[in-house]
């Protein structure tokens, strides 16, 4: 029997097997490790399977304008990175003010008009690590900072269609429903009314910013957390294995390295690596505790602790990076994974909170935001910081750009791109194609590297998401459930609004605004024209609407940046969040309203 021909609740058997995929995406994106590119195809995949979208709306959605966009921009990005215009934005845009209050406005009005201009994601990544320095030179606790430019981003990233992900998505359903293209300002408006709000927000109800130790300071001074010992020429364990003669894991830490007689460097350190008499071995861990090997072991104190391990190899150097929502990384132990011999680094301390987490770093079950001290080589940090971007987040890059011409050409390049879609001289998508082209023409970006500055992974996404609001579509699911709620609230179209608008916001605190988005386009269209309304101020109150998820760090892509960097807490969010998340939503409904209205 067809799947289209069993009915229950109005919903035919195709609209309840596309309900339960994308139930089982949500609870797989909140209750699991897995990769939201992986969920995400694998649902599409099953959708394919059961006939629901075939393989020509699959391709369609792959290929669709948010997709191509989306790739565009990123060329866009690296050009303004690698040409310097965001490097003199972020050395220039801050300044010196005058107490907290003024370093609120001061962060969040140039924060926020840049997100507006080149996305809210990858400003708070550029300038995570500058307002964080700029932090300890106004003597304020970073998370106090991070917070606001997390905030401020998202603001700005709500005033055009570029300036969020989300938007672009929508904004190509959209297209594709009316054949019309939206300008690239069409948001600008309530945007800047949201923004506005948002800062006053901020400024006033600053006090419930949480002030967090920053996790570096945990890091600070290596000589609380290394010593070296050596080993004598006579003591038993020569020619014993690390692991056989216990000095491998030993009680309050584990060992890092090993500096033989002829400076000979071994890291990391294998369980089968032998000792050698006048070897130098360098623990990480509790000092108190590892001091204790002396008495226990044999061993003697070396000429002095090490302060910093560049002392033992110049080529390498301590990194700091934080473990990203959704790592693999999550819930195991570094001894349980081979992420140190794949990358040629060694843990060597653990960081959670704003404090070093005492015991054995090697041995200590790693959580979301977790800062990690690393040993690593600055010949390859590049290769690792591109290997594990989705397990690790790395900070305090030394890629110091030269100021020039391309400075200016690729700053050109991006009005260009604004002032051929705002006059509507190309589509959104043509000036994206184009401003990416000049991009490479011009060598603003190195055309070797420049594929590694597209997240080929968030493509996939955003691809999915428009086969889904397909397969939305095309089961009849979407038209059931707007009929439902029009019933509900009695074929008000406002009611209609701000229910599905409240109902939007909620689900993305926990999946995210881009699925969100997707979710509801679909029902919300139904909606419109079901009430014979302009379809318009519907998808663009569900803009706003899943933008504003404020009230926890996965609702925010934003917030999931700034978490482990400022050492917050997953409640910390929900103090200022769910104030912020009504009345946004409130302001934002209510000018959406006045500038668009519902009935053509």
């Amino acid at each position: 029997m067809n799947l289209n021909d069993i009915f229950f609740l109005g919903l035919n058997g195709s609209a309840w097997l596309t309900l339960f995929i994308l139930f089982s995406m949500m609870v797989a994106l909140v209750r699991t490790r897995l990769r939201p590119e992986i969920i995400f195809l694998g649902g599409v995949t099953l959708l394919l399977v059961a006939g629901i979208v075939d393989e020509e709306e699959a391709m369609r959605g792959f290929g669709s304008e948010p997709v191509v966009i989306h790739a565009a921009f990123f060329v866009i990005i690296a050009g303004l990175i690698q040409s310097g215009v965001m490097y003199w934005l972020t050395k220039h845009g801050l300044g010196t003010p005058k107490g907290y209050r003024c370093a609120l406005w001061r962060l969040m009005v140039p924060i926020s008009f840049l997100a507006a201009l080149i996305n809210a994601v990858n400003v708070v990544a550029l300038f995570i690590d500058g307002v964080k320095i700029w932090a300890r030179k106004l003597n304020i606790s970073s998370s106090r900072l991070l917070l606001p430019l997390s905030y401020a981003a998202t603001f700005g990233g709500m005033c055009t269609l570029l300036g969020s992900t989300s938007n672009i998505v929508l904004a190509g359903l959209y297209t594709q429903k009316t054949g019309e293209a939206l300008n690239i300002f069409t948001p600008l408006v309530p945007g800047l009314a949201v923004t506005a709000m948002g800062w006053i927000l901020v400024v006033l109800l600053r006090r419930f910013i949480p002030e967090r130790e920053s996790p570096e300071q945990s890091f600070e001074t290596t000589s609380d957390y290394t010593v070296e010992l050596l080993v004598p020429t006579d003591n038993p364990a020569v020619a014993m294995t690390v692991q056989d003669a216990g000095l491998l894991s030993v009680k309050g830490g584990s060992l890092v390295e090993i500096v033989r007689f002829d400076k000979e460097i071994i890291m990391p350190v294998s369980p089968d690596e032998f000792v050698m008499g006048g070897d130098r071995l360098i623990y990480a861990g509790q000092i108190t505790e590892l001091l204790e090997l002396k008495r226990t072991h044999g061993l003697v104190a070396a000429d002095h602790h090490v302060w910093s391990l560049d002392e033992i190899d110049s080529d390498r150097m301590l990194r700091t990076a934080y473990v990203c929502f959704g790592s693999d990384l999550i819930g195991k132990k570094m001894t349980e994974t081979d992420f140190e011999h794949a990358n040629d680094v060694t843990l060597v301390a653990v960081a959670r909170g704003g404090h070093r987490v005492d015991g054995q770093p090697r041995e200590i079950p790693l959580q979301a935001g977790d800062t990690l001290l690393l040993e690593c080589p600055p010949k390859v940090e590049e290769q690792i910081e591109q290997a594990n971007r989705r397990r690790l987040t790395f900070f305090h890059s030394h890629f110091v750009p030269q100021i020039g011409r391309r400075t200016w050409i690729s700053t050109l390049i991006l009005l260009l791109m604004f002032l051929t879609s705002t006059f509507h001289v190309l589509p959104l998508m043509a000036a994206t194609m184009l401003a990416a082209g000049l991009m490479m023409m011009f060598k603003c970006v190195s055309m070797d590297n420049v594929t590694k500055y597209i997240e080929w992974d968030l493509l996939m996404v955003v691809g999915s998401i428009v086969i889904l609001s397909i397969a939305i579509t095309n089961t009849g699911m979407a038209e059931v459930i707007a009929q439902g709620v029009l019933t509900l609230c009695k074929d008000n179209p406002y009611l209609v609004m701000i229910t599905m608008c409240l109902l939007a916001s909620i689900v993305s605190e926990v999946v995210s605004d881009v699925g969100a988005g997707a979710i509801f386009f679909p029902i919300m269209w139904h909606q419109a024209t079901l009430l014979h309304c302009d379809p318009l101020p519907f998808v663009m109150s569900l803009m706003f609407a899943v933008e504003v998820s404020f009230a926890t760090p996965l609702g925010s892509n934003t917030h999931m940046l700034i978490y482990g960097p400022g050492a917050f807490r997953f409640t910390d969010f929900a103090r200022l969040g769910i104030v912020m998340h009504i009345v946004l939503l409130a302001t934002s409904l209510l000018v959406i309203n006045i500038l668009f209205p519902i009935y053509p």
